[in-house]
């Protein structure tokens, strides 16, 4: 014979389920709370305190002398050779990202998985490693160095050299954004524009180019933080010839070792300050590509 709670038994244990396919945070509130105070103890010892920091050293000494630390001779050359580099590395990295990810997304050919390993390259080898790859190659005792040096051509301790190891070390930033957006966006677009006589130019400047400029953005913001910001393959090839060839970090280095501190900070306000607009450019390309993708995916299923 059944009682009443026999049967209440299981709609309880189905009502439960129910409520935990619905609302998955199963956890108590202090186990959530406390879960969460651990990220913001650790975002702000980490993050944000480093971060006043900076400002707050760049100004210890008054804003007279803080913007007569980004007037000196040194530091504005250092300014001027990374934005010259970040505006030569950016554009070719926008290049070849946009020709690689085109050619792996849409395209079929031998040796496709080897052109993705390579584009992953620059992520397994230490910037250190890339800069010395570079000396061992055009240096004065490297491999080309004997036809430079003849030639009168100097790649390392010049600013070629600074322009080529930090293309190295960004090219695969736009790529690695582009592969996954143009796969999951598909080739039927393409495929329609072909049928209706479009050229291959057509094709990828009116179809391709607009479904990807969210995910290119996002790409070309990450890249040129990332131009910008590069110090270990930059300090080995550049030789720190200064006022010559010391970009922003480098000269940073310089200043900090030689006990100059506020304006060592000072020049690292604006390298902060370049993060904090990465961030917030990032945020919004994020949201923007997200939503492209999701209206490509359900494209695709239906």
């Amino acid at each position: 014979m059944s009682t009443p709670n026999s049967k209440a038994l299981p709609v309880n244990a189905a009502a439960r389920m129910h409520e935990n396919r619905l609302n998955p945070v199963t956890e108590p509130r202090a186990v959530r709370w406390l879960l969460t105070g651990i990220a913001l103890v650790f975002l702000a010892l980490f993050l944000v305190v480093p971060l006043v920091a900076v400002f707050v050293q760049a100004f210890a000494k008054g804003i007279d002398y803080y913007f007569e630390s980004l007037k000196d001779p040194d530091a504005w050359s250092a300014i001027k050779l990374t934005l010259m580099t970040a505006a030569i590395a950016v554009p070719l990295n926008v290049v070849f990202g946009l020709a690689a990810s085109w050619a792996i997304a849409k395209f079929e050919f031998r040796g496709k998985a080897l052109l993705t390993t390579l584009i992953d390259l620059p992520f397994s080898v230490s910037p250190v490693i890339s800069g010395l790859i570079y000396v061992l190659m055009f240096g004065a005792q490297g491999w080309f160095g004997p036809w430079l040096a003849a030639h009168d051509v100097q790649i390392i301790f010049a600013v070629p050299g600074i322009v080529l190891a930090t293309i190295f070390v960004t090219f695969p930033f736009v790529a690695r954004e582009l592969i996954p957006l143009m796969q999951a966006q598909g080739n039927d677009e393409e495929e329609a524009a072909h049928v209706l006589g479009a050229s291959g130019w057509q094709i990828f400047r009116r179809v391709t180019l607009p479904n990807v400029k969210w995910g290119l953005l996002y790409g070309v913001i990450l890249c040129n933080a990332r131009a910008m910001g590069e110090f270990g393959a930059v300090s080995v090839v550049s030789g720190h010839i200064r006022g010559q060839t010391d970009t922003m970090p480098l000269h940073v280095e310089i200043l900090y070792n030689e006990y100059n501190f506020s304006a060592a900070f000072a020049v690292a306000s604006l390298l902060a300050l370049l993060a904090l607009v990465t961030l917030a450019l990032k945020l919004l390309a994020e949201r923007r590509m997200s939503q492209v993708v999701s209206e490509a995916k359900a494209t695709a299923q239906h």
